[in-house]
């Protein structure tokens, strides 16, 4: 088990042969199927291997102007973007960035059309919708929940005019399969059909899980060649947490130890400032070494550093006793970890490094200070 020793704590680390692994599959796909995966910077954005993902993804999808810049700027190739609302300087910072546009309501295609189409006539634009069908069971990552906010229904389209479309986009799945993706698109194509007929492309949108070790790779190429020849469409995937799926850790040292009804350790990361999808989603991350709690000799609740009374980790069993000065590695910690963590307390922010599996080499890209959590505020 490696415990990374030369890298300070936190540390997120990013295994870049894990990551090429996933990009070959994600690759694979787009040469089978003939649709165009680009990455969604909101799931992960360490541009410090974009010269790797690039040789495998032909883009980027951006969720405010800040991503598309980074997406421009640091990644290259084309950039999308979509946001529930653009305001008129989102929408003249977004210009000279992008090459493609999606409005979430007609209100907003109709009030930004004509300027799009007078000074970068070469972007196209496109308009999510909303089948009203998702699967996602935790309500919080429902795009298709009652009352969304989230895209145009069908009923929505009645008399909408349509000029300048040329794209739809729908997101409705969340790390989930191909079969998810198949029973979708029938409702899609059900009650959006003669609309797609009048379409460029159609946007998948993110959510697939591309990358899990029992992904149907057929299905979802099948799938995508359907619905092409069926329609004359581009299509447009945008994974974000399939590209760095299992892809990387955190790595946290124990500060201390001690009893409060039970086994107690405080690590020197944090649930709610370095990992929040763990109170947010909710789930519990593997830890290298560790079990459920009773599967080994002792088990230990693990604690944040932060003052946020829910702040914890979850229950860990282990081979022995935790002390302090251990290091704990956290699994599958590469996405939506650096794109949502925050400073609450003025807690530093986890280094970021690179990790070769094959050589064993370590780099360390980055490290946080007082003055990263400074110039954030005023």
């Amino acid at each position: 088990m490696n415990t990374f020793p030369d890298l300070p704590t936190p540390c997120y680390v990013v295994d870049i042969c894990k990551l090429r692994r996933n990009l070959e599959v994600i690759q694979d796909v787009e040469h089978v199927s003939g649709a165009k995966i680009i990455l969604a910077l909101k799931g992960f954005a360490m541009f410090g291997v974009f010269p790797i993902l690039r040789q495998y993804l032909c883009g980027t999808t951006a969720s405010s102007v800040h991503e598309a810049r980074l997406g421009r700027e640091e990644f290259g190739g084309e950039v999308h973007a979509y946001a529930p609302a653009y305001s008129d300087q989102d929408i003249e910072d977004l210009l000279p960035l992008i090459q493609h546009v999606t409005f979430n309501s007609f209100s907003q295609f109709h009030r930004y059309r004509d300027r799009i189409r007078d000074s970068r006539p070469g972007i196209s634009m496109g308009l999510r919708i909303n089948p009203e069908y998702s699967e996602v069971s935790t309500a919080l990552y429902d795009p298709c929940r009652p009352h969304s906010r989230l895209g145009m229904r069908l009923q929505d389209f009645e008399g909408g005019d349509l000029d300048g479309l040329e794209g739809l986009h729908f997101h409705t799945m969340c790390e989930q399969n191909a079969d998810t993706l198949e029973r979708t698109l029938k409702v899609v194509e059900a009650k959006f059909g003669p609309f797609i007929e009048r379409m460029k492309w159609v946007n998948f949108g993110g959510g697939h899980h591309l990358t899990r070790s029992d992904y149907d790779m057929d299905k979802l190429c099948h799938t995508i060649q359907h619905f092409m020849k069926t329609h004359g469409v581009q299509v447009y995937l945008e994974p974000g947490e399939a590209i760095a799926l299992n892809a990387g850790y955190l790595v946290s040292s124990v500060l201390d130890v001690f009893e409060s009804q039970v086994p107690m350790a405080i690590l020197d990361t944090s649930a709610t400032a370095h990992m929040p999808d763990v109170l947010e989603m909710p789930y519990r991350p593997e830890i290298q070494g560790a079990g459920m709690p009773g599967c080994k000799a002792h088990t230990v609740k693990l604690g944040g550093l932060t003052c946020l009374a829910g702040d914890e980790i979850g229950d860990y069993a282990f081979d022995k006793p935790l002390k302090i000065g251990d290091r704990l590695v956290f699994e599958d910690m590469a996405h939506y970890t650096m794109v949502k963590n925050t400073t609450f307390n003025g807690v530093r922010l986890p280094s970021i490094a690179t990790f070769d599996s094959e050589n064993g080499n370590t780099q360390l890209v980055r490290q946080f200070a007082y003055q990263d959590y400074r110039d954030r505020l005023s």
